[in-house]
This record gives C-alpha cells, sequence and structure tokens, in this order.
C-alpha cells in the first residue's frame, strides 16, 4: 500500500464519519476502544479452532474476515487522521526500528522476543 492508497482510505473513513457527524463522539480513548473491540472480533473469529480449522475457516469465509479487518483499519486510519500521524513515515521509521531489533542473522526462523535474541 502506498501513501495515495492510505490518503484515499483515510479521506473515504472521514467522508463517512462527517457524514453522519459522528466526530463529536471519536475521542481518543474512545477510538482506541473501538479499535481494540474490532481487532477482539478479528481474533474471535478463530477462537477455539485448531490450525487445520483455521486454514479451513479461512478458505470458506474471506468476505467475513475482510469486513472485520476492514472495521480495524478504519480505526486505524481515523485514529492516524485525528492524531495527525502519517502513517507512511511512522511505517517506515517503526520498520526501521525492528530490522534494528530483529536482524535477520539472529531472527531469522526464530519466534523469540528481540530481548531473547542475545
Amino acid at each position: 500500500m502506498n501513501i495515495h492508497d492510505i490518503r484515499t482510505l483515510t479521506a473515504q473513513c472521514i467522508a463517512f464519519r462527517d457524514e453522519r457527524d459522528w466526530k463529536q463522539f471519536h475521542t481518543p480513548k474512545d477510538m482506541a476502544l473501538s479499535l481494540t473491540l474490532e481487532a477482539t472480533e478479528v481474533l474471535e473469529l478463530f477462537q477455539w479452532k485448531d490450525n487445520a480449522a483455521c486454514t479451513a475457516y479461512i478458505e470458506t469465509h474471506q468476505e467475513k474476515i475482510a469486513d472485520e479487518l476492514v472495521d480495524t483499519l478504519y480505526w486505524v486510519l481515523v485514529m492516524a487522521h485525528d492524531m495527525k500521524i502519517d502513517l507512511s513515515e511512522a511505517f517506515a521509521h517503526k520498520m526501521k526500528k525492528n530490522r534494528e531489533k530483529y536482524p535477520v542473522d539472529k531472527a531469522k526462523g526464530r519466534a523469540d522476543k528481540y530481548t531473547q535474541l542475545g
């Protein structure tokens, strides 16, 4: 996804919100709560399923999964907009930090947290 895609998606989210006069309800706390609730709905789709059941679910429920992911993305984009965070810049900066915390020679093929890589 490039900066133009992010800006286009953000503009669509803000237009949707503003057409409904919902900004008045969008405090940082309530937006963070909404983001968490939507992310939890993604998690709920996979609750109690083993890996094989998750794989089968993904194959047969693409639209439901996509809907929940988009609901989560909506809040990420709206929060970033309202908090004046340039997601493209923030993403690049965070990935640089991640590359430093997880160098390939230490992290490749390992699921350990960076503090355990030694």
